[in-house]
């Protein structure tokens, strides 16, 4: 005999995940965070799912929200691959780095820093106006390498000059870094670097920033996998969800003015950094 009580609870728990994981594969498309901001927050505070679970399952959706974009983006013209595996190389190092000094440096002091500069980055990504910005010349390093390129801008390609290319650098190693300590993914961080750094059309930054974090998801995600935390039950929906809420986020992103982007964006730091300032706080980390 059917136990429809439980029938109904599986029910609503499944549109539940799948609504919050469209969600969360919406925002991190637009944002270029990846859909982990949204979907280990619900699955830990609402479902009172096991952070190890939410975190495998949030890995699964970053991985689904890059792949998922990846393709459109790129069809669309705006990710920059030279860019992004370029800057990449700077955070697996800063994570490596991070990873060994996790035994000798305060979480709780590391999680107040990394919460401050993200409600900085929050400031600054909200304060640039890069319509205002002409560069007539690019960086050498940036030259040297072919980072340049073009995007779409209403009806034609625009090209931009990227700037600032040792500076980038610094603040990718420093994502990496706060990512092997907190444990963390350091998608705000990427976008900082490709927004204020290499000044880079915001729609570029967001972009390219979502086929970066895909990769370091599935690095991540392998360990994951070894250790058991890859629920497929508690995965899959959220998977769906995810490649669902992301396609949206594509199709929404290039009709979008950067700034209502740089807005959302800003807003989405700002939540993540009291999130972090909260567990620093508490204890929690």
């Amino acid at each position: 005999m059917i136990n429809w009580e439980h029938f109904l609870t599986i029910i609503t728990f499944s549109v539940l995940l799948l609504f919050f994981s469209f969600l969360a594969g919406l925002v991190g498309a637009l944002t270029g965070l990846g859909g982990g901001v949204v979907v280990i927050p619900v699955l830990v505070l609402l479902f009172h799912i096991n952070i190890h679970f939410a975190m495998g399952a949030s890995l699964i959706s970053v991985m689904a929200t890059s792949s998922g974009t990846a393709a459109a983006y790129l069809r669309e013209g705006y990710t920059n691959l030279r860019i992004g595996i370029f800057l990449e190389t700077a955070a697996v190092i800063g994570a490596l780095i991070g990873a060994l000094m996790t035994a000798m440096l305060s979480k709780t002091l590391l999680a107040i820093l990394f919460s401050l500069v993200l409600f900085f980055s929050a400031y600054l990504t909200v304060k640039r106006k890069e319509e205002h910005e002409e560069y007539p010349t690019s960086h050498p390093w940036a030259i040297k390498l072919n980072l340049n390129g073009t995007y779409p801008l209403g009806k034609k390609l625009t090209a931009y000059y990227v700037q600032h290319v040792p500076y980038a650098m610094v603040i990718m190693g420093l994502a990496g870094v706060f990512s092997g300590l907190l444990g963390i993914g350091s998608g705000a961080l990427k976008v900082l670097a490709m927004d204020q750094a290499l000044r880079l059309p915001y729609k570029v930054a967001t972009t390219t920033s979502n086929f970066m974090i895909g990769i370091t998801a599935a690095v991540s995600a392998g360990i994951y996998f070894s250790h058991g935390y890859i629920n497929p039950t508690l995965t899959f929906p959220v998977m769906i969800g995810v490649i669902a809420g992301s396609f949206c986020g594509a199709k929404i992103l290039t009709r979008m003015h950067h700034r209502t982007l740089r807005l959302i964006f800003s807003i989405v730091i700002c939540l993540i950094g009291l999130q972090m300032l909260y567990k620093a706080i508490t204890g929690t980390l």
